[in-house]
């Protein structure tokens, strides 16, 4: 049983059961007026927007990655990771190992 803060009157679980669902009905008929003025939710970003950028920034990192990978710690000229050369000299190495 549980009491109120000036402890006046106790109630016991079937009466705050019935209170509670006599809210809950109550509640449900103001939910059902309002059900005909349905909100629509705008995003901030569109999903196709996301993707696209989602895209671009895997490509990006891509890139950086070619360019700090063959630079930085291939010693090489970073924009030489950008060349269409060194990518079939790099595609003609494996290629040369696999056969």
């Amino acid at each position: 049983m549980t009491t109120n803060v000036n402890q006046s009157e106790t109630k016991t679980r079937s009466q705050l059961r019935q209170e509670r669902q006599q809210g809950e009905d109550h509640t449900q008929d103001t939910k059902s007026k309002s059900k005909t003025k349905v909100k629509a939710r705008v995003r901030l970003i569109p999903i196709w927007l996301k993707l696209i950028i989602v895209a671009v920034l895997l490509v990006t990192s891509l890139l950086l990655g070619a360019i700090v990978g063959y630079g930085v710690i291939g010693n090489g000229d970073p924009s030489d990771a950008l060349k269409k050369s060194t990518w079939q000299h790099i595609f003609d190495l494996v290629d040369k190992d696999t056969q």
